[in-house]
């Protein structure tokens, strides 16, 4: 998922995708602890993708920045 993506989105929905990504990157790693490690780079995407929510959310939170423009 893109930056502009994102910050394109409502907190809540941030919230949402967050939880999700969450949700399958526990599912990725444990079904590569399981079965082998199938797509290690997804991994490393998911867990970027919620660095980059993360950051957003406290952007907005200490007003460095605000929802730009959709």
């Amino acid at each position: 998922m893109k930056i502009n993506e994102i910050r394109g989105k409502d907190d809540s929905e941030i919230l949402f995708d967050m939880e999700e990504t969450e949700k399958e990157m526990f599912q990725m790693k444990f079904r590569s602890l399981t079965e082998g490690n199938t797509d290690p780079a997804k991994i490393r995407r998911l867990r970027r993708d919620i660095g980059r929510m993360k950051t957003i959310l406290c952007e907005r939170k200490q007003g460095i920045r605000g929802q730009e423009s959709r």
